[in-house]
């Protein structure tokens, strides 16, 4: 429980001259105000504005702003007036607790209209004297923490408007702890799962995690000293939201994310700063991509640090922060640190770069009476890092970093992002992959004929977008390998005098789809038309072997033979199977399989550049299944001295190894050399080597080397 003391206590670490005697009568006066209160959970009221005041310490707040955070509800919740505070205190501290009662009193409401108002109400608050939100802020913070006593209505509407205005309004005013603390907190109500899942992992790896933080400081430390440089070095674990925001972003579970360590170094100058990031670079590997200079180009809130991610000792990521003593002081206290207020201290007009996002929001708020446009304003400049964009019709639309035209086609409707075919931005025509600015307008071109493309994955930024685009693609492959499997069997079924219209309608056909595992007659064509089966397996299973004549026997019979081939299907039975002849594997190379459309599946090597451009899905994976023995051709290329009884040498090569011959082209050139393209058949991989090395051995031969494709 906090007292007193230890507020003056707090405040004298930064200001020794401060008015402690004012501090004592403002406690005094609030005890007296709260007399006989208590909270929700029991305690007694006088709690909560003692944290209020000590949290304010925490951001190294002048006087009368801890003052006002000791009387912040006298006004509200008992029989105080403003003027008697005045009276007692001054005009100065007498505004702020107005102002922060004013914010109090606004009510939470569920109309979105409401909202904006409310918003309204706080930031002409605000427009007075800022500190009037930053004791507004360590007032929530308060409540955050004491949210369990309130009902669960209550619990959730207060975390929703606490991580949607009063987070992003800390991170925005700087305070980057304070922020932290509200999202983990708000976090904790909204999603009380993942909350929970993530902060069992913590906890679980806690003792590990120290000791590796412990190992990475002293390395870090032990390559600065070689270089002599004065440096602090700290290492914590990242928030939970942090955390979770992660997962969300890039889709990982909580088990898939290693960078969960942050490491702060801290050096005395900014020169210090660019040399610690050249020895953290040249001692760790860095990961291209992940360095960010908030030095060169700080951030909205004036923040400064060196970002930069590394392999860390055992290969795993690292994140390291560097910055100097002043900037380190600017992440922890934010605007506080350029506080005007602040006794005996002259203001830096410069300083004011600070406050411009805030008379921006200020003057917006004044001059714009529709609430629509006000929230499109106050969101643009209270989340710098997302952007906002324009519909034609003036509606805003909230897009992350990155994102292009299509992305705010499929912002709007996933059938406009479809039919998508160009853009116009503030006019003029853009591609679709230009990259928006905040305050962009955006018209999208659409043509009703058009159809979304695969292209697009590679530039979208959206979830929606990427997942929209996949769905679409994966079902017009789908409808047209239905299409193609229904010709397919129709066309077989027609060959043998069966009805396919009779077959369907009786349901036949669903019992053949059912044999295959199918649970639709539609699955059934499908896997017909990507090739995973042929019209005589469906026929095969329909016709009962007595019944079957003759030739359709053999065929039928020919089919199956196919399927005792040497690869292994994962979850699939009697697919016909074909080696590819780009890369012709053999047993030995790793492989993986392709569903190719009505030519069953294609096996091909892993490493063969076709795989690179094929679908994802339709790859399968394939093995050996080396239990039979089966011959495969391969071709080698054999570079040599054009001599006679060479061709004879090679010939006894392959017979010694029992590789049979089955063709062979020879070469010569006019320096007397010779070259000779053979296919032969071998059983594996091993087989081939040891050819290859027996024929580097004759004399003569210059080089020896397998031949993919038709090369």
């Amino acid at each position: 429980m906090i007292r007193i003391n230890d507020i003056v206590e707090e405040v004298l670490k930064y200001n020794p001259q401060a008015d402690v005697e004012m501090l004592q009568k403002a406690y005094i006066f609030s005890a007296q105000a709260h007399k006989g209160q208590v909270r929700l959970s029991g305690e007694p009221y006088l709690i909560h504005p003692l944290e209020v005041a000590y949290t304010l310490t925490k951001m190294n707040l002048d006087i009368p702003s801890i003052i006002s955070g000791l009387l912040h509800d006298t006004v509200e919740d008992s029989y105080v007036s403003k003027e008697e505070i005045e009276g007692h205190f001054g005009k100065e501290i007498a505004d702020l607790v107005d102002g922060v009662t004013k914010i109090s009193k606004i009510a939470l409401k569920p109309s979105e209209d409401s909202r904006v108002e409310n918003f309204r109400k706080m930031l002409l608050a605000m427009s007075k004297d800022i500190r009037v939100i930053l004791i507004k802020l360590a007032d929530r913070y308060h409540n955050m923490l004491t949210l369990n006593f309130l009902t669960s209505d209550k619990q959730v509407a207060i975390a929703r408007e606490t991580l949607d205005i009063y987070a992003p309004l800390a991170h925005r005013l700087g305070i980057e702890w304070l922020k932290g603390e509200l999202e983990d907190i708000a976090f904790k109500y909204l999603n009380p799962t993942e909350y929970r899942k993530i902060t069992e992992k913590l906890a679980k790896t806690k003792k590990e995690r120290e000791s590796y933080i412990n190992e990475v400081k002293e390395l870090i430390k032990d390559k600065f000293e070689q270089f002599h440089l004065k440096m602090e070095v700290s290492g914590r674990a990242k928030r939970i939201f942090s955390i979770f925001k992660k997962m969300v972003q890039e889709e990982l579970n909580i088990d898939d994310i290693y960078d969960l360590i942050a490491f702060r170094v801290i050096v005395d100058g900014v020169k210090d700063c660019y040399l610690a990031l050249g020895i953290i670079h040249a001692s760790f590997k860095p990961i291209p991509g992940k360095f960010t200079d908030y030095i060169a180009l700080p951030k909205a809130n004036m923040y400064k640090s060196l970002h930069t991610k590394v392999m860390g000792p055992h290969g795993e990521k690292i994140e390291i922060q560097i910055r100097t003593h002043e900037m380190h002081r600017l992440a922890e206290e934010g605007i506080a640190a350029h506080w005007k207020y602040k006794e005996g201290k002259v203001f830096d007009p410069k300083e004011d770069r600070v406050f411009a996002w805030l008379r921006r929001i200020i003057e917006s708020q004044q001059e714009l009476k529709d609430n629509k446009e006000f929230m499109e304003v106050f969101k643009i400049d209270l989340f710098p890092d997302d952007i906002y964009v324009f519909t034609p019709r003036g509606d805003v639309k909230e897009l992350p970093k990155g994102a292009t035209p299509v992305d705010f086609a499929y912002a709007i409707h996933s059938d406009l992002g479809h039919k998508c075919i160009g853009a116009k931005v503030n006019g003029k025509l853009v591609p679709l992959r230009h990259v928006l600015q905040s305050g962009d307008a955006i018209e999208i071109q659409t043509n009703p004929s058009h159809k979304p493309s695969k292209d697009w994955l590679g530039f979208v930024v959206t979830s929606k977008a990427k997942t929209k685009i996949r769905q679409w693609i994966k079902a017009e492959q789908r409808e047209r390998s239905i299409e193609l499997g229904k010709a397919l069997i129709e066309k077989e079924l027609s060959k043998h005098d069966l009805s396919f219209s009779k077959m369907l309608k009786g349901g036949d056909l669903l019992s053949v789809a059912k044999e295959f595992s199918f649970e639709t007659v539609d699955d059934l064509f499908a896997g017909v038309g990507y090739g995973l089966y042929t019209p005589l397996h469906v026929l095969g299973k329909y016709i009962p072997e007595t019944e079957k004549p003759t030739k359709l026997q053999k065929i039928i019979s020919t089919i199956r033979k196919r399927k005792d081939t040497s690869i292994r299907i994962e979850g699939v039975d009697g697919v016909v199977v074909r080696f590819a002849k780009c890369c012709n594997p053999i047993p030995g190379d790793k492989i993986l399989g392709f569903i190719t459309r009505g030519r069953g599946l294609a096996v091909h090597s892993s490493d063969c550049p076709n795989v690179l451009t094929y679908d994802d899905q339709r790859k399968v994976p394939v093995s050996w299944e080396l239990n039979k023995e089966y011959a495969y051709p391969v071709r080698i290329k054999v570079l040599g001295d054009d001599k006679k009884g060479l061709l004879s040498e090679i010939s006894t090569v392959m017979s010694t190894h029992k590789a049979n011959i089955l063709s062979a082209q020879a070469m010569t050139y006019p320096d007397k050399s010779a070259a000779g393209i053979y296919e032969i058949e071998i059983g594996h991989m091993s087989q081939l080597q040891k050819i290859i090395k027996s024929l580097e051995k004759i004399k003569g031969i210059r080089s020896v080397e397998r031949v993919r494709g038709n090369a």
